[in-house]
């Protein structure tokens, strides 16, 4: 938790927001509640985690709040329950209700379930009601009956002004970032250290997860840890390491405060790279080398991505497996039959930051059209950059059988993809290469006190 002038200021921040776009009402807020796993959840219950917004504006990292703000008045007022004799016996005394809210500079306060009392009052008065897209089943069931109308029926100017705020990173924010970044590297050097033929993926697998635990939270997204890159979100780990193959590490921790790392990056399981291997390679790490020069305020990360496909389609020109003219082939959406995802998205206190408000609100501003081809149109992130932007920098190459398949059958790029020559390439595999990125005043720079080993002489020794 931070300093409770921070909750404060960012509370502060949000109503404002709401009053210059001409808003009136009750926002309210729904933290998460703890679920059980089986049996009851004092018995057996899943690892529980706060709601991101809520720990944005709140800050309590307790189940069962809820709160309210005031857009006229700018009042905040939380509800929750003090604990009673039960509650004591199996987690001993707790701090009160009051104490909790003054920390995050919160002063009137009230019983958990007044909180719908409080929501009605104001809609008999036909006061406005402001709600976010939620993402828990419980979250939607009561907030959609508090506000009396249908979740789809969201306040967009409060999600607008959520995400604009949330966006832009504090100095606090930037901090724990850092911090996390750095449990990632110890992360992802345990994990690479531990690849060699034989091995076990889970076993692997097991001693990062291991190191997350014992630095923060846990992991802050499903570990993709797979000799198949070729399957973006490979969540498998049954496999056991081969010689020859590639190994891509896709994994995070998340921090004690809730921030995430997410970096990725593929070894040669044998320890040296085969040419075909290197060659790859070699475009994916120049592919994250020029993303990373061109990210600065005022360019949008659109055209980054659309600059790094061009800088990828150039390699792959090179090697003889697509053919023609370059800003043509990326108008057309070649780049995607080999990166059919985006560039990067919005990191913070979610790996993929507020895509529960929804990715086209968070990753795009009012007015970005989102793109339909593959590839382009995956972009979570294409907004013009401003500093205190943190984004993922995580270009890639895949070789996907099936859908290299389908454009041929389909007669996609004929004039420019050289499909005899893919065929060497159908058991490829795939290579990612992922950092972490801040946007500063004059450019960026990456995340965390040191960026793991990435170019190809520096993986090969380090293996």
């Amino acid at each position: 938790m931070f300093q409770k002038e921070v909750y404060v200021r960012r509370r502060e921040a949000l109503v404002k927001s709401m009053q210059a776009a001409g808003q009136k009402g009750l926002m309210i807020f729904m933290g998460n509640i703890a679920v059980p796993s089986q049996g009851t959840v004092e018995g057996n219950g899943y690892s529980f985690r706060q709601d991101s917004t809520w720990i944005y504006f709140f800050g309590i990292d307790e189940p069962h709040w809820a709160a309210t703000i005031d857009i006229e008045t700018g009042e905040a007022k939380v509800f929750a329950d003090d604990v009673d004799i039960d509650d004591i016996i199996w987690m001993g005394p707790q701090p009160s209700v009051a104490s909790q809210a003054a920390e995050v500079g919160v002063s009137k306060s009230a019983p958990y379930h007044d909180w719908e009392k409080e929501i009605a009052a104001a809609r008999e008065k036909g006061r406005t009601i402001h709600f976010l897209p939620q993402l828990r089943y419980y979250n939607k069931m009561r907030v959609a009956e508090a506000a009396g109308r249908p979740l789809e029926e969201f306040s967009v100017s409060m999600t607008r002004a959520v995400a604009e705020i949330r966006l832009i990173k504090e100095a606090c924010e930037i901090e724990e970032l850092d911090k996390v970044s750095d449990s990632g590297f110890r992360m992802h050097s345990a994990g690479r250290d531990a690849v060699r033929p034989g091995a076990r993926e889970m076993e692997i697998c097991g001693l990062m997860a291991g190191i997350a635990h014992s630095e923060g939270w846990g992991l802050s997204f499903a570990t993709i840890l797979t000799q198949h890159g070729e399957t973006l979100h490979n969540h498998a780990h049954n496999g056991i390491v081969e010689p020859g193959k590639l190994m891509v590490i896709d994994a995070g921790v998340e921090s004690l405060t809730h921030y995430a790392s997410d970096h990725t990056r593929t070894y040669p399981t044998s320890g040296k790279f085969t040419t075909k291997q290197r060659e790859i390679y070699q475009i994916v790490y120049d592919c994250n080398e020029y993303a990373f020069s061109l990210t600065k305020p005022g360019i949008s990360y659109r055209d980054v991505h659309i600059a790094t496909v061009k800088k990828m389609l150039e390699g792959l020109k090179a090697l003889g497996l697509v053919k023609g003219d370059v800003d043509e082939m990326s108008a057309k959406g070649i780049g995607g039959l080999f990166m059919p995802h985006g560039l990067g998205h919005n990191m913070g206190l979610d790996v993929h930051d507020m895509e529960d408000l929804g990715e086209n609100f968070v990753g795009y501003e009012e007015g970005q059209v989102r793109a339909k081809q593959l590839g382009l149109g995956n972009l979570r992130m294409a907004r013009p950059l401003r500093a205190g932007h943190v984004i993922t920098d995580e270009p890639g190459i895949y070789f996907i059988p099936d859908l290299i398949a389908k454009f041929k059958k389909e007669g996609l790029g004929y004039d420019f993809v050289n499909y005899q020559a893919l065929e060497g390439y159908y058991d490829f595999g795939g290579i990612r290469l992922e950092d972490d990125v801040l946007v500063t005043a004059d450019g960026a720079r990456r995340l965390g006190t040191k960026r793991l080993p990435i170019a190809p002489d520096d993986i090969e020794s380090i293996l």
